[in-house]
């Protein structure tokens, strides 16, 4: 169009117009300046800890970490903090499963599980009530509180079970098709056993499971004697319903005693601990779970400090993961599982009251904290309780067992970290606090593998080196002197 321009500008005596440049109208934004007196932004601190995997369990998208898909992975392979609820991931155990399995389809009777805490039996329940719906039991899990009642429980379990197995009411009746529940012909008044066993009577076409965890939370003896008395009342009239009790410890015999006729109409069962084979098929389920690989040292690092409990076994296994992982690897060596168990024994000393630290700390400077070790081990491995057989199991020689003695005498007397208690099996002790036990076993098996690996290495002249490459380097060979005096006696097992 230039042209135009200067044969219009030639005719009316103006000058042409210079073409527009096509560049004149971009604008150049200079480069910001920094205000006078404002601090420059900092670049984000990519070594800030940050969560590493998004709500939803998917990957952060904010993180290029090729260890996340195997952090997560691992998450769900070892659940310390949880019980076991698939049983793929169940380790073991399957004669004490097909016992209790017996029990409850062939006997015909109400089971109940007790142990010490940590033992199993919360996952066992998971895994027996998972067998049961498979053969289409109707199985209604309940959690006890230490509120509970009898009242509040059965209302709960009738409404988990559908009008439609009542005798009384065919299927094609509105009732039943409108999904009415058991708890919908429950008066308003408060329940007892024998109207909860005239209303399960009435059940046909199907079985009834009746899971009551964690029962010893509750310690109602009111409650108590309703489940006894139900129990009896199922048994008498051969009703489709049948109970699972999990959680009893020790007071198996207060169950009893308020109807002693229904010893004849229940199974129990002690969850018994794990085998060190079973420990080892713990490990190796989560590896397969998660793509990690557990060097031998380091399974038999974790089978050790264990000594049987599934949530130790699963705390480490977890924990050293972890340590791994954070280190760029998906190998676990026997150094990681050294500091997953000086991360459990801080989350255990984080648990214990600072008298009873105190305790412990003088115990140490005193020169007796071995002798609470050695006694933690027994303790561990008896539900708790020890005795002077243990004493005389752990110390052949009549005079150390006497100083032995003494010593615990002493310290249960001044009530240090012990506290004696006389029963049926005479003269016994306990740790006064629950969480003393597994971090003075803890420590105790911790320093003792150790020190056992270091002599083996030793003995095969290696070079010197610290304490946990001595222990990975004479880890290929065990040795038959790992098992400390710590570790009680089968002899005691059965013992409460």
């Amino acid at each position: 169009m230039s042209w135009i321009n200067s044969l219009m500008a030639r005719s009316f005596g103006r000058k042409p117009e210079a073409a527009p440049n096509p560049e004149s109208n971009l604008v150049f934004a200079a480069p910001p300046t920094q205000r006078e007196g404002a601090t420059a932004r900092k670049p984000a601190d990519t070594a800030f800890p940050r969560f590493q995997s998004m709500a939803g369990d998917q990957l952060s998208p904010r993180l290029n970490d090729r260890f996340a898909s195997a952090r997560i992975k691992l998450r769900g392979a070892f659940t310390p903090s949880q019980p076991i609820t698939d049983r793929k991931m169940f380790a073991g155990r399957l004669d004490v499963l097909t016992t209790l399995i017996r029990s409850i389809e062939d006997q015909r009777v109400h089971v109940i599980m007790y142990g010490e805490r940590g033992i199993g039996k919360t996952s066992l329940v998971h895994v027996v009530t998972q067998a049961a719906e498979e053969a289409r039991y109707i199985v209604v899990y309940c959690s006890c509180g230490a509120g509970s009642t009898f009242d509040e429980i059965f209302r709960a379990v009738a409404a988990d079970i559908p009008l439609l197995f009542h005798s009384g009411f065919a299927p094609t009746t509105n009732e039943a098709e409108r999904g009415n529940t058991l708890a919908d012909l429950l008066p308003a008044t408060t329940l007892t056993p024998r109207l909860v066993a005239d209303l399960f009577a009435k059940l046909t076409g199907t079985r009834v499971l009746v899971v009551l965890d964690e029962f010893d939370v509750c310690d109602s003896p009111e409650f108590r004697r309703n489940i006894a008395e139900l129990i009896k009342n199922l048994s008498d009239r051969s009703i489709r319903t049948q109970l699972v009790i999990a959680g009893v410890a020790a007071d198996l015999t207060e169950l009893v005693e308020h109807i002693p006729s229904i010893r004849r109409n229940i199974f129990a069962l002690q969850v018994p601990k794990m085998s060190a084979a079973e420990v080892n098929h713990l490990v190796e389920n989560g590896e397969e779970l998660s793509g990690l690989t557990y060097d031998k040292a380091a399974t038999d690092f974790i089978v050790f400090v264990a000594n049987g409990s599934p949530y130790f076994a699963s705390l480490l296994s977890h924990h050293s993961g972890l340590a791994a992982i954070d280190k760029g690897r998906t190998n676990v060596a026997i150094e990681d599982v050294s500091q997953a168990v000086d991360q459990a024994l801080t989350e255990f000393r984080g648990r214990i009251s600072k008298h009873s630290l105190v305790q412990i700390d003088q115990a140490a400077k005193s020169g007796v904290r071995h002798v609470l070790g050695v006694m933690a081990g027994a303790a561990i491995f008896n539900n708790g309780r020890f005795d002077d057989r243990d004493v005389d199991a752990l110390y052949p020689s009549s005079a150390n067992a006497a100083n032995f003695k003494a010593t615990l005498e002493d310290l249960a007397a001044r009530h240090v970290l012990l506290e004696a208690h006389d029963d049926e099996f005479g003269r016994g002790y306990r740790f006064s606090e629950e969480a003393v036990l597994p971090y003075l076993w803890i420590l105790a098996a911790q320093q003792r593998f150790l020190e056992g690996r270091k002599a083996a290495s030793a003995a095969t002249d290696k070079p010197a080196v610290s304490t946990t490459d001595k222990a990975a380097a004479a880890a290929e060979k065990p040795t038959e002197k790992a098992a400390p005096a710590a570790v009680a006696t089968p002899r005691a097992a059965g013992r409460p």
